[in-house]
């Protein structure tokens, strides 16, 4: 049985908690050991990533009133050794509806009506988007500056918008004070370990598309939700002999926004400063410790994007057919500055993790 584990004093709690960590101010990380990955397992009649959900910690029907078609992205040639994943080619536009799908399928599963989220807009248009899908009230805070085309789009699930005058961080303490004085259900992408169930799905696809896995994988990285999802499951697939080495990890930061980067134990105490690249700009992530202690065994490496080299990428990948935000366009900006320095042994893996026409301001 699934339960949650508090990551700094080792209590459990049911799935069904509401509580959004522990007493003692940790949060949760999951319990869970799925069945060993085997394509045999993989629901084949199913063209979302449901069709892993025999790996997934929850047992009920309720998904399919939830799925939007999240998942199945294509994983494509870029240039010679240089693999894209397109990651935007979702419901809402943003690798965010892999987490989203599988939280508000918890959310339905244990009878919560009503959350609360914070984001700086992708992952908040994601619940919003599935919240309305289940029938479950939404608010979503986020801060000023985020692109009004994503608060459009979070308003037209019929979600409340909240546009706080302050940082993402900032943005985050407001929305968890609102968790602590209402006691609203908070379907948070960062506290809430189901989460990564739905972003570990990113891997099992590369996985089952290309039958391995590349030598590095270059992963967007703010608060941790598709690095914690992609170390989950190559974790799982190296256990269950899929794989026989770990790849290369790249945690890529922005220049501006780099509290990993250098880091030993604990996230370096920065100051923000504004970055094209808002989708990772998170100066205090609240996983920061889990990440940099890193339940994984294989070499990972913290990089950091040049803020001169968003645009030129940007401006790269569409010229190839590719429209992504100014977030996606710095992991691209990441890797080539990365690769102009360094040797990469292998082939790499970048997600293109959200669409162009969301940050348009």
């Amino acid at each position: 049985m699934a339960q949650l584990i508090c990551k700094r004093c080792g209590k459990t709690a049911p799935l069904d908690t509401r509580a959004a960590h522990c007493e003692c101010g940790g949060l949760f990380s999951l319990d869970f050991t799925p069945p060993a990955f085997s394509p045999d397992l993989i629901d084949r009649s199913e063209w979302s990533i449901f069709r892993y959900r025999k790996f997934m910690p929850l047992d009920n029907d309720l998904w399919k009133g939830i799925t939007l078609g999240e998942g199945m992205t294509a994983t494509l040639p870029l240039e010679d050794g240089l693999w894209v994943k397109l990651d935007y080619a979702m419901p809402t536009l943003s690798f965010k509806d892999r987490g989203a799908a599988v939280l508000v399928w918890l959310c339905k599963t244990i009878g919560v009506d009503r959350v609360v989220q914070d984001s700086s807009g992708n992952a908040g248009n994601s619940v919003a988007a599935y919240c309305a899908r289940a029938g479950i009230e939404c608010e979503i805070f986020v801060p000023k500056g985020t692109s009004p085309k994503k608060i459009a789009m979070i308003e037209s699930h019929g979600a409340k918008v909240n546009v706080f005058d302050g940082t993402r961080d900032e943005t985050a303490d407001a929305c968890r004070a609102k968790v602590a004085t209402e006691g609203v259900y908070y379907a948070n992408h960062v506290y809430n370990p189901m989460f990564y169930q739905g972003t570990k799905t990113y891997l099992y696809e590369v996985y089952e598309q290309l039958g391995r896995i590349p030598d590095n994988l270059f992963i967007p990285v703010g608060n941790g939700t598709l690095l914690i999802g992609c170390q989950i499951a190559l974790n799982e697939l190296y256990a269950a002999g899929c794989i026989k080495r770990l790849p290369h990890l790249f945690l890529v930061q922005s220049e501006r926004c780099a509290p990993l980067y250098g880091a030993v134990g604990i996230p370096r105490e920065i100051t923000p400063q504004p970055t094209l690249a808002e989708g990772i700009a998170i100066g205090k992530p609240m996983r920061g410790p889990e990440i940099l202690a890193g339940d994984y065994a294989g070499p990972r490496t913290v990089i950091t994007i040049p803020e001169d080299g968003i645009l030129p990428a940007r401006e790269a990948l569409a010229h190839q057919g590719f429209f992504v935000e100014h977030t996606t366009a710095a992991i691209y900006a990441g890797y080539l500055a990365y690769r102009s320095e360094h040797p990469l042994e292998g082939d790499s893996l970048l997600s293109l993790c959200g669409a162009g026409l969301k940050s348009e301001h």
